[in-house]
């Protein structure tokens, strides 16, 4: 059977007065059922950008997909599916998380009629039914008094309570899809660690979860394949365990040495110095080389492959050195 989401050469571009910011550059990914993909990265990488390439909810224009780009979502190709058939698919078996839900769910309707409208929608359930699973639902997502939040309006809820009405509306139909863009950002710690867990629960199933985020905490805990992006690429790729084990390139070593912790008293040991280069024109060779502190000659030439390193099954990872310059290379090597 094919993968339940393949996204091949993926590429994003948005026209703008200064030029065009090439925001998703030859981004392929893969998802199984019961797939836990975490892609992380800095702001302003492309995570964002190539999850919402997916069921196509990028605005365009000022945005649009190169010739070469193609997402295919149980063997259909969403980049060219008629806007109709998109829409039974978005929401059904697609569903989306977004990271502030006071701007995805509508300040007019009460929670439980978007919950129902959705319901409605795609099930064809007369109202009173919707209603009732609305409800249901509510509870389900650990709302304690899902009646009474059913009659809210969204400015009535706190953030993790609209979060989690958020959740309710993607996951009400058992999509195949989540899609979960910095879900817990603008949450307390307590309602985050609630929302991951019952992500996690609601995810043990059949359903595959892309995943969103810069908190690398948020991945360690949730999922079990990571992919970095840097500068609208990626630039390693590999299983969850191995990847917080031995991180290889560079740029996934920084992000990990820069999580603030207990032991430093929340602080963070160390500072990725520089910015992320502009994706209006990326450098001509590796394009985190004006911030590595292992950069040869070469990195600022060439433009380095995503690829397979030696005797490490499932990862990938787009710096030649890598291997050679991760923690544990050395004691390895002895």
């Amino acid at each position: 059977m094919p993968p339940l989401l393949q996204i091949d050469h993926l590429s994003v571009r948005f026209d703008t007065d200064d030029g065009v910011v090439a925001a998703v550059d030859d981004v392929s990914l893969m998802l199984d059922r019961g797939d836990l993909l975490g892609v992380v990265g800095e702001s302003g990488c492309g995570k964002s950008a190539t999850a919402m390439a997916v069921p196509r909810l990028l605005p365009m224009p000022p945005a649009r997909l190169t010739p070469a780009s193609s997402v295919r979502f149980d063997g259909r190709e969403l980049t060219t599916l008629p806007s109709a058939a998109l829409r039974t698919l978005r929401g059904a078996r697609i569903g989306v998380v977004f990271q502030d839900p006071m701007t995805a769910l509508s300040p007019l309707w009460r929670v439980g009629d978007q919950i129902a409208e959705a319901l409605r929608l795609h099930r064809r359930l007369p109202r009173a039914d919707a209603r009732r699973l609305a409800i249901e639902w509510l509870g389900r997502v650990g709302i304690a008094d899902p009646g009474s939040c059913a009659r809210c309006y969204p400015h009535e809820l706190s953030g993790g309570m609209q979060q989690r009405a958020m959740i309710a509306i993607a996951l009400c139909h058992d999509p195949d899809l989540l899609i979960a863009d910095e879900p817990t950002t603008a949450l307390d710690v307590t309602t985050q660690a609630q929302i991951l867990d019952l992500m996690q629960a609601l995810c043990r199933r059949a359903t595959a979860l892309l995943l969103i985020t810069h908190d690398m905490g948020v991945v360690w805990r949730l999922c079990t394949r990571v992919a970095v992006m840097y500068a609208g690429e990626i630039v390693e790729e590999a299983p969850a365990d191995a990847f917080f084990a031995r991180p290889l390139h560079p740029y996934a070593v920084a992000l990990l040495a820069a999580i603030p912790s207990a032991a430093t008293r929340g602080k963070a040991l160390y500072t990725i110095p520089g910015q992320v280069p502009s994706a209006l024109a990326w450098p001509a060779g590796c394009r985190f080389a004006a911030r590595c502190s292992r950069a040869r000659p070469d990195c600022r030439a060439r433009h380095p492959a995503l690829a397979a390193p030696p005797g490490m099954p499932g990862r990938l990872v787009r710096c030649p050195y890598a291997v050679a310059n991760a923690p544990g290379a050395a004691e390895e090597v002895a």
